[in-house]
Parts: C-alpha cells; sequence; structure tokens
C-alpha cells in the first residue's frame, strides 16, 4: 500500500513541474518513484523513505543544476540590463542633476553616480545603472 502512494505521490510531483518549469519538483518526484520501487522491493517504509531523501537530494545537488544550466542556457542580458558595464563618453558636464553622454553613436541623458563629482566633457564613463531613461555613470578616473 505504501508502494502505491509513493507512486501517486511521484506521478503527482513530475506532472506539477509542467507548471514550475524549475527542475525541483521533477527531481523530489523521481526520488518518490525511486522510494515506492525500494517500498516494493524491501516492503520496509523506512527504507523506502532512505531512499526517497538520498536519491532526492542527490539529483537536487548534482542532476538539476547540470539540467538547468543544458536547457536554459546562459543568461543574456537585453534592453536597459544589456548596457550595464557598457563604456561612453560625456558629451556635456554631468552631475547629479543631469547631463547627456553618447553610448553608441546615442545620446542619452544621464547623471552621475557619486553625487559629489562632476564629470566633464570627454571623459569616458562606465554606465553602472539605468533608471528611467536616465544612465547613471561612474567616471573612470574614481
Amino acid at each position: 500500500m505504501a508502494a502505491l502512494l509513493w507512486l501517486i505521490g511521484g506521478i503527482a510531483l513530475i506532472a506539477a513541474e509542467v507548471l514550475s518549469g524549475d527542475f525541483f519538483l521533477l527531481m523530489v518526484g523521481v526520488g518518490a518513484l525511486f522510494a515506492a520501487a525500494a517500498d516494493w522491493i524491501f516492503g520496509n517504509t523506512i527504507i523506502a523513505a532512505v531512499v526517497f531523501a538520498v536519491v532526492s537530494i542527490g539529483l537536487v545537488t548534482f542532476a538539476r543544476p547540470w539540467l538547468k544550466r543544458r536547457l536554459h542556457g546562459d543568461l543574456v542580458h537585453t534592453n536597459a540590463d544589456a548596457l550595464i558595464g557598457r563604456k561612453a563618453v560625456a558629451v556635456s558636464t554631468v552631475n547629479q542633476h543631469g547631463g547627456q553622454v553618447r553610448l553608441d553613436g546615442d545620446l542619452w541623458s544621464a547623471r552621475a553616480f557619486d553625487d559629489k563629482k562632476e564629470i566633464s566633457p570627454g571623459a569616458e564613463v562606465t554606465i553602472v545603472e539605468i533608471s528611467g531613461a536616465t544612465a547613471v555613470v561612474l567616471s573612470e578616473g574614481e
């Protein structure tokens, strides 16, 4: 009877994985299927629980990270996140109140990351944040 419960639980967890897509429920569901097999073979719930714990922890620790890297690939930054860390050139004086920088030929509104610093025109800056439509920049000399 306990083997049937392990089996139903494992199938339910694997089915629920479709909703989460994080591979956690899949790993725990496979652990429950192994526990069902162990309970059916040995007829001991304690052994089944240990098999469940060992298999689930092993899969979550080792198989899940590999599977996520393999299927999801590397994180690709897009939109504003892709601009962080890029170099630009100050077109006008940039301070805490504003200014402008040129990034890849485009003119951006900008403000200095450090409120006490003023960046002079022509200075190379690094974009540290995008706040709305304003690039928050840090001077290369800082």
